[in-house]
């Protein structure tokens, strides 16, 4: 799974730099045919918006399968120890009385 999540961020990667330059190219041209150069604008511009969006997607997808949140990791294990020990505190604590 994380091969293919590591090959879509590098293809969407690829795509948002390769529209990026196209973008810059049609912005620079003074050719006669503006109209159709601000047709391909609006359109790269889109395009990019959803390599972008779909980045996103793809990052949140990667860290909800990682067990990230808010930036963090889940430390299961770490929450497994705590949890024997503050069970094992009330056990303590309900035995002795």
């Amino acid at each position: 799974m994380t091969e293919a999540l590591d090959h879509a961020l590098e293809v969407l990667d690829r795509a948002a730099r390769d529209l990026a330059v196209a973008l810059a190219g049609v912005m620079t041209d003074q050719g006669e045919g503006a109209d159709r150069a601000r047709r391909a604008v609006g359109e790269l511009q889109m395009a990019l918006a959803v390599v972008l969006d779909e980045r996103v997607r793809v990052d949140r997808f990667r860290n909800e399968v990682a067990g990230v949140v808010g930036g963090r990791a889940l430390d299961l294990d770490a929450a497994r120890v705590e949890i024997g020990r503050r069970l094992a505190r009330l056990r303590d604590a309900g035995g002795g009385a």
